[in-house]
């Protein structure tokens, strides 16, 4: 714990034309994994376009260490199947957040990001300050299916105590 950094607050929004893993739909969570650490949203029942809008609290040590979602199709008599995958860095938004911005008008956008080969990004993902606070929008194209993707929402969290950034 005294590597601590803060926490990465990931609002897990909705997930965009998913695959079809049943016979036609699909019962969709999504799991979010940093290093050792892993959280999973709640299954949304016969649904290609879910709304989870459910809250993952990660601890972060290193902030150079990517993000990983997997979404899967709950299946009650066999293993979940696979629905794809996605990385995303956090490494910009920590930039920002050390950057200890202050009194700007809400939704001013800060940095973007564009979609490349290197990352999942479906489209520019902005890093705004947004009622007091820095926030970074993602929409994450799935990698290893045929179709979906992920809308996310990334909020710093400052502890007490911690080594902060």
């Amino acid at each position: 714990m005294e590597n601590l950094m803060g926490l990465l607050r990931i609002h897990v929004l909705r997930g965009v034309d998913l695959a079809v893993r049943d016979v036609s739909s699909s019962d969709p969570y999504v799991v979010v994994k940093m290093g050792k650490q892993k959280l999973k949203t709640r299954v949304v029942k016969q649904n290609i376009n879910p709304e989870w809008n459910d809250d993952l609290t990660l601890s972060v040590v290193d902030p150079k260490q990517a993000v990983l979602i997997r979404v899967y199709d709950k299946d009650t008599f066999s293993l979940d199947d696979k629905m794809g995958d996605a990385e995303f860095d956090i490494s910009q938004f920590i930039e920002v957040v050390k950057m200890r911005l202050d009194n700007l008008p809400s939704g001013t956008i800060i940095r973007k990001i564009q979609p490349t080969r290197e990352n999942c990004l479906a489209e520019e993902s902005c890093i705004v300050w947004a009622n007091g606070k820095v926030v970074q929008n993602l929409f994450l194209r799935l990698r290893h299916v045929e179709t979906g993707e992920v809308e996310l929402q990334l909020e710093w969290i400052d502890i007490p105590g911690s080594r902060g950034l």
